[in-house]
């Protein structure tokens, strides 16, 4: 749509490190979605909004309602708004579609815009190796395991994944800024890929590590990096697609 832009943005985690600081991110994410609203043609908000995220049949976790608000309004106002599970809030079934109006998915999805093609998804258990993540991944995405849990009272269920979605976070974050090159997992994804040229854009969360990687002339990999450190996110002005941050004095990685 001419005049319009589509916006990228992934890794809120919403939770970590403490209440205080996750009521200050959302407040911050919220004035980033006031700033686009008038010159959004899509949003895509690409996994791990929350630290921790399990619908009960009649109970959904507690706090974050302004940003579940504010994607509402999105909704609302014809704007249409991609959310895609991340490995901290796969736990979606289907309160996001009836109640904000959003498109949810729990794999990646290929888009189009103005004539570049997008595959969109969080990034997680994506590329060769990792068999202990994607064992792990297997377990969370098990439907008889959902089940199961769905019988832990909300108080001691969401308490304690939360306490160790929060341990886990805390013990990798630091590796989130080192660059592996060619050997990072979703880069080697990106370049087995079969239909690698017909993609102008591979666009992840999950790796925490805002760039734009040349694939090709005509490809590239590009991860969204999160709003813990870097407040960063996507635009595509119908021509290109670039890499910003939003109140944020921490520049952008350059590689």
């Amino acid at each position: 749509m001419a005049g319009k832009n589509v916006y990228f943005a992934s890794d809120f985690h919403l939770g970590i490190p403490d209440e205080a600081s996750s009521f200050e991110r959302e407040k911050r994410i919220i004035r980033w979605l006031d700033s686009i609203f008038a010159d959004c043609e899509a949003l895509f908000v690409v996994g791990d909004i929350f630290d921790f995220w399990f619908e009960y049949k009649l109970v959904v976790p507690k706090g974050f309602v302004r940003l579940q608000a504010k994607l509402a309004a999105f909704a609302d106002a014809g704007i249409p708004v991609h959310v895609f599970h991340g490995n901290h809030d796969l736990w979606q079934f289907g309160y996001f579609e009836k109640e904000l109006g959003v498109k949810v998915y729990a794999e990646p999805q290929v888009f189009e815009f103005s004539g570049k093609r997008f595959f969109v998804g969080h990034g997680d258990g994506l590329g060769p190796g990792q068999a202990k993540f994607k064992f792990i991944l297997s377990v969370y995405r098990n439907r008889f395991f959902q089940w199961l849990f769905s019988f832990v009272h909300p108080s001691i269920g969401i308490g304690t994944a939360n306490w160790f979605s929060h341990q886990s976070k805390l013990k990798t974050f630091d590796g989130n800024f080192t660059f592996y090159g060619e050997k990072e997992h979703l880069i080697q994804f990106c370049r087995n890929y079969p239909d690698r040229e017909q993609i102008d854009y591979f666009v992840f969360g999950h790796r925490h590590l805002p760039m734009i990687y040349p694939l090709s002339e005509q490809s590239a990999y590009v991860n969204l990096g999160d709003w813990i450190g870097f407040n960063s996110y996507a635009v595509f002005n119908q021509h290109k697609l670039e890499l910003k941050t939003f109140e944020s004095d921490v520049p952008l990685p350059t590689f």
